[in-house]
């Protein structure tokens, strides 16, 4: 158990090699084919005004699997049909794929909220430098803001800046880089940019006490997820108006693993 430590802590100093980020590349494990069947049915049913799109840290608000984050996504989206279409450890090239194999065909939301990134970026220093690493993820995510266009070209598209991530300092600088990048992006009426960080870290990117869990480092807490929440819905009742009393949209789904 020591070795693999000590290969783990070392593995993180290496420097990470670079996939393109805007050519669409599928999982291929079971279970995220399991899931894409599973969000593909989920695009079908109900109703989906608001499409929350993302890897983990988006998937984990609405899913089944994770109750109490499940219940505060209830909290402060019910009645603007909100769905989760996030998947655990995407990439932003397997997100790309997904869109392109019709988990936002035909759903036609009127807002969606993207999050992706930060498994792009991991937690070692990429090997081609950060301009270049950012550069190759800022082009994967205006593909996937594209193709969304594409296929919802109705809907209002709030891009979230990569939030911070403690697990290892020193890619900050890059997740800073992509975020800027992010910012000039945005046109601010088609594409908005929105940027929580500055209320889950201090200026040089440490986490607030609470805001991550503490385990990894990367994920949210209820707490941060709430403050991730008290900054869109200011931007929903703005695109959507005020929640309504009934929700339509389609159930929750979950890892098919935890029902194992």
């Amino acid at each position: 158990m020591k070795f693999v430590a000590a290969f783990a802590a070392i593995a993180s100093l290496l420097p990470a090699q670079m996939a393109p980020a805007d050519k669409a590349a599928p999982r291929t494990d079971k279970n995220s084919l399991i899931a894409h069947e599973q969000l593909l049915a989920k695009a079908k049913q109900g109703r989906v005004d608001v499409y929350f799109e993302g890897d983990s840290i988006t998937r984990r608000w609405g899913a089944t699997d994770y109750p109490q984050l499940l219940e505060n996504w209830k909290q402060n989206f019910f009645g603007w049909n909100a769905a989760d279409f996030g998947w655990g450890a995407d990439r932003v090239e397997n997100i790309l794929w997904r869109l392109e194999n019709g988990e936002l065909d035909n759903v036609n939301p009127k807002v969606i909220v993207l999050l992706a990134g930060t498994n792009n970026v991991g937690n070692r220093i990429p090997a081609e430098g950060i301009d270049d690493a950012a550069a190759n993820i800022t082009k994967g995510l205006e593909a996937v803001i594209r193709l969304m266009q594409a296929k919802a070209p109705g809907a209002v598209i709030i891009d979230m800046g990569i939030f911070p991530r403690n697990d290892n300092m020193a890619v900050m600088p890059e997740i800073d880089e992509i975020d800027a990048n992010l910012a000039k992006m945005a046109d601010g009426r088609r594409v908005r940019y929105l940027n929580v960080n500055d209320k889950l870290a201090d200026r040089d990117g440490k986490l607030y006490e609470g805001m991550m869990n503490a385990r990894d480092r990367l994920h949210p807490t209820v707490q941060g997820y709430q403050l991730w929440a008290d900054a869109l819905k200011p931007v929903l009742t703005e695109l959507l108006g005020p929640r309504a009393s009934e929700d339509h949209a389609p159930p929750p789904t979950g890892d098919p693993s935890a029902k194992r």
